[in-house]
């Protein structure tokens, strides 16, 4: 029997979008700035941006920009503290560039070291949190803040957002300026001044770390994991044996092919290559992903691992959370329906707990040195000289230029047919999602509308999480009884199924 129009609840519309009375409407809460700062701060470490720096830079010569984090101990003068490009590093990074450009010939490293120089430059300056004018006049250029009227259910200036994120960071009295959860674990560490500050030092002397507290990266080292399993580090690790003119087992498919192409790449993949002994190795990481996570790397150069600590728990815990969001959605969608937000906020809370444990030793140095890393790695292979070498499909409508690349390489070597745009995903939006989580203080939430605010804000990423995962492991997070598995077990799974379908494979 159909209902009486009458008997339907009353609508209501609220900027634009018509609403029932049983829905609610997002509560405002201050860590919405902070969930836009963690898009602004990773949408500017993505690719496109790094490999326009490094074009400006090592090809114009003429990027200026700042770090995003300055100290006023750090260098003296009238600019704060500021440190500028060509006053990081001795030498400069334009001066190291004009004088190996100055030279009649080039050899050895010092074309690769330039290049590590500037994505370590590039990442010290882009990585961290701090607010500062900005020469956009529109907001909706700003990084992070597209779309954004839709995820916080109201109408927002970029002013607003910044003033907004100076409450959040000075919401805690005590230490300064800071991140609420890190004031939290400094006060328990650290005995307060008189003045209500503390002491920021060098690593080598009693205190904390400069800018470690003030000004933290937003970097999560799932963004690599995605990309190790991706393939990204194999693609150019078969790559670099190919210069060497080093065979790949019995059936090589580059053997077959002539490395002409890269000549002009010769510099920087000798450069690459000698400096292998300096970079974390693959079981380097392998660990880590199980410290942080408790995700471990399945293959033939991954070892047994004997982890003193795993964070068994987090696949676990952070499955159930993704699964509460999308039943949360489901719910929310629901016009006679008042969606329960404390199974999301106690989710949160697990999570946060789980990457709190993992937060020790190695947490912020190995995944600032990874990400340095693949970025090179990505810049490499986006390069039109390897595209040329391996001969990739073109007419695929790849987001970034070394995609391509890595999918062939793959399809060469018989690896796993999932493009790496699925990976890719995976990557940016796991490390979205899980920055709001490690670095917002959760466990002192207690209103459920804050968790429905993260829910509604993170929509887009949870939603492109959950259906990247699908594509990626053929695992749906969506029903019960939620994955608990690594990712790295359905990945195996599937690429040996794809082995015994495919004919001589």
């Amino acid at each position: 029997m159909s209902a009486n129009i009458e008997e339907l609840p009353p609508a209501i519309r609220i900027d634009g979008v018509v609403r029932t009375s049983a829905q609610s409407r997002t509560v405002p809460t201050v860590k919405q700035a902070f969930w836009v700062a963690i898009r602004n701060r990773t949408d500017a470490l993505g690719f496109q941006r790094y490999s326009a720096f490094i074009n400006r830079l090592l090809c114009e010569g003429k990027d200026g920009g700042q770090a995003r984090c300055g100290d006023s101990s750090l260098k003296g003068g009238d600019d704060g503290g500021k440190v500028r490009h060509g006053e990081y590093g001795e030498p400069s990074l334009s001066e190291r560039r004009d004088e190996i450009m100055a030279r009649p010939t080039l050899y050895g490293m010092d074309a690769y070291q330039v290049l590590l120089l500037a994505t370590q430059a590039f990442v010290v300056f882009e990585a961290g949190v701090v607010i500062a004018a900005t020469r956009l006049s529109n907001h909706s250029e700003f990084p992070g803040m597209d779309g954004l009227e839709g995820r916080i259910d109201r109408t927002v200036t970029l002013a607003e957002i910044q003033s907004e994120l100076e409450d959040y960071l000075g919401a805690s009295t005590g230490v300064g300026r800071g991140l609420p959860y890190l004031k939290q674990i400094v006060t328990t560490l650290v005995t307060v001044s008189s003045d209500g500050g503390v002491a920021q030092v060098p690593p080598w002397c009693r205190g904390i770390l400069r800018s470690r507290f003030s000004c933290p990266s937003m970097l999560e080292l799932i963004w690599s994991y995605w990309h190790e399993e991706g393939m990204l580090v194999q693609s150019i690790n078969a790559l670099s044996l190919r210069f060497q003119n080093r065979r790949i087992g019995d059936r090589d498919p580059l053997a077959q092919l002539e490395i002409d192409a890269l000549r002009p790449l010769n510099n920087l993949l000798w450069g690459y290559i000698q400096d292998e002994q300096n970079r974390l190795t693959l079981v380097r990481r392998a660990y880590e992903y199980d410290h942080h996570y408790g995700i471990k790397l399945v293959g033939k150069a991954v070892p047994t691992l004997r982890s003193a600590d795993s964070r068994s728990k987090f696949i676990e815990g952070f499955h159930h959370l993704l699964y509460r969001c999308a039943r949360f959605y489901q719910e929310d969608a629901d016009t006679n329906v008042v969606a329960d937000g404390f199974p999301l906020l106690n989710a949160l809370k697990e999570v946060h707990l789980t990457l709190a444990e993992g937060a020790h030793n190695q947490f912020g140095d190995l995944p600032w040195t990874a990400r340095v890393e693949m970025l090179i790695q990505q810049w490499l292979l986006a390069r039109p000289e390897i595209r040329d070498f391996i001969r990739g499909r073109v007419m695929v409508p790849y987001r970034e230029e070394w995609m391509g690349q890595v999918d062939a390489m793959k399809k060469l070597q018989g690896w796993t047919d999932v493009t790496i745009t699925h990976f890719h995903d995976l990557a940016r939006y796991g490390e979205q999602m899980l920055l709001s989580i490690r670095y917002d203080d959760w466990s002192n939430v207690s209103d459920q509308e804050v968790a429905k605010a993260w829910v509604r804000f993170w929509r887009p990423e949870v939603q492109g999480y959950l259906h990247a995962y699908r594509s990626a492991t053929g695992q749906d997070l969506t029903v019960e009884p939620v994955d608990s598995n690594s990712p790295s077990v359905h990945l195996r799974a599937r690429l040996e199924d794809q082995r015994r379908r495919t004919p001589g494979g």
